[in-house]
């Protein structure tokens, strides 16, 4: 990660846990705030998620009604205030999807989900991001067949162990192994872009 890209992070961070902690205050302005700079980054994977874009909408209320309701439990110390609002969106999109909104619709590759395009971004954020979507790619593209697709199961569809293994007709060690061995080594090729966020 170049270092400017890194005070950059950092900076926004900042400014979004500040929102967070005004949320939690009951400060609607900071929620408009919140949802007018992550809204389009969140929708992008609830989309991924959902293939329907109606319903992918409604999840994205759900999720910052969640984040208004939650905001006080957040904890810097435990992830980015992107990554928290990432993981409530794939949490409730992920319910969505089990609650059987979408049956048929959720086989793109993986890589589909770099190419979805934001407007929020500024010329240099949506440089950082199409670098680091390149970067992304690349490493995906180093693991096995096998592998991307137990974790894309995992992942997005949010299958456990033991339905990915059913599914794919695969032992169940067999697909732990895969997963296992695929998120090392993403996580491997992927530590310098991880490694300057806090």
């Amino acid at each position: 990660m170049f270092p400017q890209e890194s005070v950059d992070s950092r900076t926004r961070d900042q400014d979004w846990i500040a929102l967070i902690r005004r949320v939690a205050d009951g400060d609607q302005s900071a929620l408009t705030t919140l949802y007018d700079t992550t809204s389009r980054l969140v929708f992008g994977l609830i989309l991924r998620i959902l293939s329907d874009r109606a319903v992918a909408e409604e999840v994205l209320l759900d999720v910052y009604s969640q984040a208004w309701r939650q905001a006080g439990l957040y904890n810097d110390q435990r992830g980015t205030p992107l990554a928290w609002l990432m993981t409530i969106a794939r949490s409730r999109a992920l319910d969505r999807l089990r609650s059987g909104w979408q049956e048929s619709q959720r086989k793109e590759p993986l890589e589909a989900a770099s190419d979805a395009r934001t407007t929020l971004a500024s010329p240099e954020e949506a440089t950082v991001m199409s670098e680091r979507q390149q970067f992304v790619r690349s490493a995906l593209s180093m693991l096995s067949p096998e592998q991307r697709e137990v974790i894309e199961l995992a992942y997005y569809s949010g299958l456990s162990h033991s339905e990915i293994a059913a599914k794919l007709g695969q032992p169940l060690g067999t697909v732990k192994t895969r997963t296992r061995l695929g998120m090392m080594k993403l996580r491997e090729m992927l530590s310098p872009v991880l490694e300057g966020q806090p």
